[in-house]
């Protein structure tokens, strides 16, 4: 398992950048997290837990924590049994259900963050009146989790007081290794043949057209030559 994560200082939500930070993390759980089952995001307000944070593997009965917008702490097996009638989370439950041990994120008070995949803590949920946001990805995909990451701050960064700034967290593995993160890796520049886009994709455009299109998805783009 892996983790990455990242800060954003003095941010202001409205009402509408709220409701774009919360379904941005769910277009990407259903998209590239493949479900939660690659990567887990955790968005929490900074300003009600303190670091360090660990993320750790315990039994099932020995977590435990309020869900978010719940009133009643239960342990790992009672969250479970709560949310197997949950339509949007019980499709989740699979992913770690059947495990001996459960994942779960720590603050340095032993306040629950999250137990990813499934749900976060109560305690530290992200409100409109949230300042300072702790955003941390868990996952079994390395690559991933840094794109997740990456994504989550590059589109919500423009709402910090300083714009487009973003504080880095260094993260010790389970292997001893440290690592900061955001790694901000320069971007993939390749070259590719237009009738090979063609037959990949199952459509017949030309050079300029699928250079208009690439520019439109946000991926730049430009004509080297007709092929």
């Amino acid at each position: 398992p892996f983790v990455v994560a990242a800060v954003l200082r003095g941010i202001t939500f409205t009402k509408e950048s709220y409701n774009s930070f919360i379904d941005l993390q769910d277009k990407l759980h259903n998209n590239i997290c493949r479900r939660r089952t690659l990567v887990a995001i955790g968005t929490h307000d900074l300003d009600t837990i303190q670091g360090p944070f660990t993320y750790e593997a315990l039994k099932p009965t020995e977590i435990n924590f309020t869900p978010l917008n719940q009133q009643k702490s239960m342990n790992g097996e009672e969250l479970m049994q709560f949310y197997e009638t949950d339509l949007k989370l019980k499709k989740f439950l699979p992913i770690i259900r059947d495990s001996p041990v459960y994942p779960v994120i720590y603050d340095a008070n032993r306040t629950v963050l999250s137990l990813p995949p499934i749900i976060n803590g109560d305690h530290s949920k992200i409100t409109l009146n949230t300042k300072n946001v702790f955003i941390e990805c868990t996952a079994t995909d390395m690559t991933k989790a840094k794109i997740v990451l990456d994504t989550v701050v590059t589109m919500f960064s423009q709402y910090c007081e300083d714009t487009f700034g973003v504080e880095a967290v260094e993260v010790t593995q389970g292997d001893g290794t440290k690592a900061t993160f955001p790694q901000w890796e320069a971007p993939l520049k390749m070259e590719c043949d237009v009738g090979y886009i063609n037959r990949a994709v199952g459509i017949k455009v030309d050079a300029e057209k699928c250079v208009t299109l690439l520019n439109r998805m946000m991926l730049p783009a430009e004509k080297i030559s007709d092929s």
